[in-house]
């Protein structure tokens, strides 16, 4: 009879060589919910952004509007939610198109480019009845403090801005 035997010392170090099955699911499973946290992470920033970037729009536009009325003493009209400056409609930016220059029939530059909705969903809403006026916005971020309620040309949204007065 032969006598076949494996030293123990040569068993152990092949068994040492490489990971199980699972060590290696469970760095799997670490690695997914890192990434899953850095998702969720970013949409959120990304949210804050847009909003951020909608406030902005929306104060710069109150500026420029507070400019016209100090040189008219109006604010612009308003139509199906745009303004309109000396009869003309000016449109607000999209992805597809650049937006109206917010200029008067003397040539005076109140804003280079109308601005829109990050997202165009749906673009901003303007309405004035010469003596006031407001602006309105969705905002993403339902948590924001400042969301409240916007009316404008039959559509509720939940940020705004107006005229002081």
């Amino acid at each position: 009879m032969i006598n076949v035997s494996i030293p123990l010392m040569n068993v152990s170090k092949k068994m040492k060589k490489g990971f199980t099955l699972i060590e290696l699911l469970v760095v799997m499973a670490i690695i997914a919910v890192l990434t899953l946290i850095a998702l969720v992470s970013f949409r959120n920033v990304q949210i804050k952004a847009r909003d951020g970037q909608r406030k902005n729009d929306l104060s710069q536009l109150q500026r420029s509007l507070e400019l016209h009325l100090n040189d008219y003493r109006v604010y612009p009209s308003s139509s199906g939610g745009s303004i309109v400056v000396d009869g003309v409609t000016l449109n607000w930016k999209t992805r597809s198109a650049a937006g109206s220059m917010f200029v008067d029939s003397e040539g005076t530059v109140y804003m280079k480019e109308l601005v829109g909705d990050p997202r165009n969903t749906p673009n901003y809403c303007y309405s004035s009845d010469g003596a006031s006026f407001q602006i309105c916005a969705n905002l993403e971020n339902t948590n924001d403090p400042k969301i409240g309620t916007c009316s404008c040309n039959g559509i509720t949204y939940n940020y705004g801005v107006s005229s002081p007065n």
